[in-house]
């Protein structure tokens, strides 16, 4: 079974990433593009398992994100690691939306970044090589304390002391 990081754990991933061709839905928890959560909308009112969504960092989250508030896990899609605009997609909808499901980062994203994608609101992370997640669950706690507002600290340091 595939193994994601989530809530700084490695644990076994049970969701079932469908892919783009798919002309049906398979039984369990499934993952699906936003388009197909639009196309495959009659099916999935009989589906046994729990559905979830990924979006592209680009999306226009404010125009989407209301049907997909009450599903468990959203997932946001990073094309390459040097594409940021899943960033402040997950601080909307973290921040703005108050979605307190699963919130999970998906694609092109490397180790580097976690740290920062944790602050955003992502607690989930689905890396390609699964090889390396302990250390990435590592990774997560490089520093001990923040500056700055975030999703994860809504104070900053000076307002802290």
């Amino acid at each position: 079974m595939p193994q994601i990081l989530k809530d700084t754990q490695v644990v076994s991933d049970n969701w079932i990433l469908l892919d783009e061709n798919a002309d049906s839905i398979p039984n369990g928890d499934i993952l699906l593009s936003f388009e197909q959560w639009q196309n495959f909308a009659e099916q999935l009112s009989n589906h046994s398992g729990s559905i979830g969504v990924w979006l592209e960092g680009h999306a226009e989250i404010e125009q989407i994100i209301e049907p997909l508030l009450n599903l468990p896990l959203i997932a946001i899609n990073f094309p390459k690691f040097a594409d940021g605009r899943g960033f402040s997609a997950a601080r909307l909808i973290r921040e703005r939306y108050n979605y307190s499901g699963e919130l999970r980062a998906i694609g092109g994203f490397i180790r580097d970044q976690l740290y920062l994608l944790k602050r955003c609101g992502f607690n989930a992370f689905q890396f390609s090589d699964e090889n390396e997640l302990s250390d990435a669950a590592e990774s997560l706690k490089d520093f001990s304390e923040n500056y700055q507002v975030s999703v994860d600290q809504e104070n900053p340091l000076f307002r802290r002391r």
